[in-house]
């Protein structure tokens, strides 16, 4: 219920975290409707801003912002507050226009597919990387996180790209290197 949600509309939250959103802006196109449903308080997190939110996390945006003006990419983003079979404390904060606690995310991550079709439209062959990351300040470069969707899949219990077809899926989950991502 709207009543049950969090005030962020006007303002961020009340320390160091920022309203980290999940689809970002610039992946909507240039098209205003879209554009505007990233602005909505379901689609932001608690995110530290400095050397995560403005740093790594912003300059992985950024490149899979290229990759896609050339190539056709699904991405998905999400957060965890624990990996799977892992004890995790959860740590709260609040907006800095309403007292009720938001949970602060332990994990962020990105599971990025690319895909080869032929002319009927069917997958021939496909290509995915995974990106995971603790919640933490980083001063070095998003390529030190990649990691197999096959392992975000163990650490989150979801099952990614499950419509790809099954030998395909298999094949492609299991990479870890962006450079032969980028490559595909």
């Amino acid at each position: 219920a709207q009543s049950d949600q969090v005030n962020l509309c006007s303002r961020s939250y009340a320390n160091t975290y920022v309203r980290g959103h999940l689809i970002p802006n610039a992946s909507r196109n240039g098209i205003l409707e879209m554009q505007l449903q990233t602005f909505y308080v379901t689609n932001s997190v608690p995110q530290i801003q400095n050397k995560f939110n403005g740093g790594i996390w912003q300059r992985l945006e950024d490149a899979l912002q290229d990759e896609a003006a050339n190539e056709k990419l699904y991405i998905v983003t999400g957060i965890a507050f624990s990996k799977v079979g892992e004890e995790a404390k959860i740590a709260y904060t609040t907006a800095k226009d309403d007292s009720r606690k938001v949970p602060i995310p332990n994990y962020f991550y990105k599971v990025v597919l690319k895909v080869n079709t032929d002319k009927s439209g069917a997958v021939k062959s496909a290509s995915t990387i995974g990106f995971w990351f603790d919640h933490r300040m980083y001063t070095d470069t998003y390529d030190n996180y990649t990691v197999s969707v096959d392992q975000i899949e163990e650490w989150t219990g979801f099952d990614y790209f499950c419509n790809l077809p099954d030998s395909i899926e298999a094949a492609s989950e299991s990479n870890t290197s962006w450079s032969s991502f980028k490559g595909f």
